[in-house]
């Protein structure tokens, strides 16, 4: 206990040497600028719409306003993201003379890849190639699939069985990868009734990124399928319940042609990171950075994947607490702490966009940053810091863990707040944080908490606290300033996984231990933008920034592919990976 206290107090008097008057910030700055990101008049901000423009000009009319120098294109960082996607002229259908109507009768998916087929069919009951542990299921054994189309039902032969070993097999990419690494043409997808009762087409949804198919993908009613198994003496109902009662595979061909062509357009709109420089007043330390960021983007109007919690409405989704409260905080930040003087270290002033598609905005800042990305330090991240809960009484700052002095740091600042501060020493999160963290930067992401008015049309201005959420502000200046003027940088301490948890790896068997780019900006392969330290990938000799293009010889172009490779391993398997490092290709030898 001593050792702590003494070493607790030293940092604080390292810190607060460097610290000069307390910043405070005004409750009425930041609800007005509350009130104009999540007026009615924005429409909830969404990428690649005027009304995004609209709030990235005011957040750097501010930035510039407050005395920053703007940084990029006259402060604006441009990137393009999928906003919607386009059904082309030539996309049809054709069986036995007759032509199928688009849209009614199918439709290809959003990640379909434009192309066609004359070709025979082949039923392949659920999709699955499987040679796992005890589950084995091969829908492919003994029967030709080469050049023709596949189909084959959605979702898996246990419906009702929620903990069914065939879950992490379901995964459509992963069955239209198998199909297409048989030599099938395209793939024609139904959707069974023990799924889904009623008959409806898949949506046509967005991505979020341009990761497509390598084949024609196309989603069939069972009214439609059970047209091209007329020469059989099976219905899509029949063969759905036959495979499920008998629970093995059951596969055949059929010799009539189809005659099916796809074209689908993805759509793409610009939108930008806002970016300004604050000039640190060290000749040394001001070629050394911090980071603060907060993304300014939201949901737009709502509606279908859009990430609403009421996908069924369309109206304003304001977003007053997610993220216009963070982004206020960080315009505020930058007029105070330029007003209170530069501090020995730069700090660059972030607001990001595309956060909500992905924290796509905040990756393509770190994969393309204003200055050496080894210059930059730390980063602070504020999303959602206006709700404050008076019951809980208490705000959490998680990335604690991820520098040495964190902890410490926070202990120094917060024993006189009104409100406990929870650490959570995570570096990974769902929000901008996560790509500074897996750059080996080290982090720290305020937030107040969610809501039950999270991602809905009710997150508005009037119920935020605004003078809870200056003492936050107050609070986080505290710690920047301390940071920013410290002798030495903070020491990046990994703490947590680097990949998402919970997310697309949740229900895999084994783990290369990556954090893999989940923005699919690479095209020629699947980039590692993190590895865990001690996991297999360290210890077989993957780095950060190689490119997956096989595993074990099979191809992977994108996060899909990976994830279906990866699916289909076991533990203890040694397994090969190629990778692309430094323009060359290298073989790694990783044990799983």
């Amino acid at each position: 206990m001593r050792t702590y206290i003494i070493s607790l107090f030293t940092l604080f008097l390292a810190f607060s040497t460097v610290a000069q008057k307390p910043i405070k910030l005004d409750p009425a700055d930041l609800k007005k600028h509350v009130e104009f990101l999540a007026s009615d008049s924005l429409k909830g901000r969404k990428p690649g719409t005027p009304e995004a423009d609209i709030a990235a000009g005011y957040i750097l009319e501010n930035f510039m306003m407050a005395g920053l120098e703007p940084m990029f294109d006259k402060g604006f960082q441009n990137f393009d993201v999928v906003t919607s996607v386009g059904l082309g002229e030539t996309n049809r259908f054709l069986f036995n003379g007759t032509a199928y109507k688009l849209m009614a009768d199918y439709v290809p998916l959003a990640f379909s890849s434009s192309g066609g087929a004359d070709a025979s069919i082949v039923f392949t009951g659920f999709g699955f190639d499987i040679d796992q542990d005890s589950l084995k299921w091969n829908d492919y054994e003994g029967i030709d699939v080469q050049d023709k189309w596949v189909m084959f039902f959605r979702a898996d032969p246990e419906p009702d069985n929620s903990e069914s070993a065939f879950i992490p097999f379901s995964n459509i990419r992963s069955k239209i990868l198998t199909a297409k690494d048989k030599g099938a043409a395209g793939v024609l997808l139904v959707t069974p009734r023990s799924m889904e009762k009623s008959d409806k087409l898949m949506p046509l949804v967005v991505e979020n990124n341009e990761v497509t198919a390598g084949i024609p993908v196309i989603n069939i009613t069972r009214d439609l399928a059970d047209q091209l198994l007329t020469s059989s003496r099976f219905s899509a109902d029949s063969l759905d319940a036959m495979i499920i009662q008998q629970k093995k595979p059951f596969s055949f061909a059929l010799e009539e042609k189809l005659s099916a062509q796809t074209e689908v357009n993805q759509e793409k709109e610009q939108t930008a990171n806002v970016v300004a420089l604050l000039k640190g007043s060290d000749p040394v330390l001001s070629e050394q950075y911090i980071v603060i960021g907060a993304h300014y983007d939201h949901l737009g109007m709502g509606g279908s994947n859009s990430g609403s919690r009421m996908p069924d409405t369309s109206a304003v989704h304001n977003g007053a607490d997610d993220n216009a409260s963070g982004t206020a905080m960080v315009i505020e930040l930058a007029r105070a702490l330029a007003e209170q003087g530069a501090p020995p270290r730069s700090i660059i002033f972030v607001a990001f966009s595309a956060e909500e598609m992905g924290l796509l905005g905040s990756k393509f800042f770190i994969d393309n940053p204003p200055v050496p990305a080894g210059s930059i330090e730390t980063m602070f991240n504020f999303d959602m810091v206006g709700r404050f809960d008076k019951e809980k009484n208490s705000i959490s700052v998680s990335g604690t863990g991820t520098s040495s002095e964190g902890d410490s740091i926070l202990l120094v600042y917060e024993k006189d707040l009104p409100f406990k501060v929870v650490h959570s020493p995570d570096g990974y999160g769902p929000s901008d944080h996560a790509a500074f963290y897996a750059a080996n930067i080290p982090v720290f992401y305020f937030n107040t908490g969610v809501h039950t008015d999270y991602h809905t049309p009710f997150d508005d201005t009037e119920l935020l606290d605004f003078d809870t959420e200056a003492t936050v502000g107050n609070f986080a200046a505290d710690v920047i300033v301390a940071v920013a003027g410290a002798p030495q940088p903070l020491t990046f301490k990994e703490s947590g996984s680097k990949v998402a948890s919970g997310r697309m790896g949740r229900q895999l068997k084994v783990t290369l231990g990556i954090m893999p780019d989940f923005a699919g900006s690479e095209k020629k392969g699947l980039r590692v933008d993190g590895v865990t330290s001690g996991k297999p990938a360290d210890l077989g000799g993957m780095l950060k920034g190689d490119v997956i293009i096989s595993i074990n010889g099979l191809k992977v172009e994108n996060i899909y592919e990976y994830m279906s490779r990866l699916s289909k391993l076991k533990h203890g398997q040694t397994i090969n990976v190629e990778v692309i490092r430094d323009d060359k290709n290298e073989i790694l030898l990783i044990q799983l």
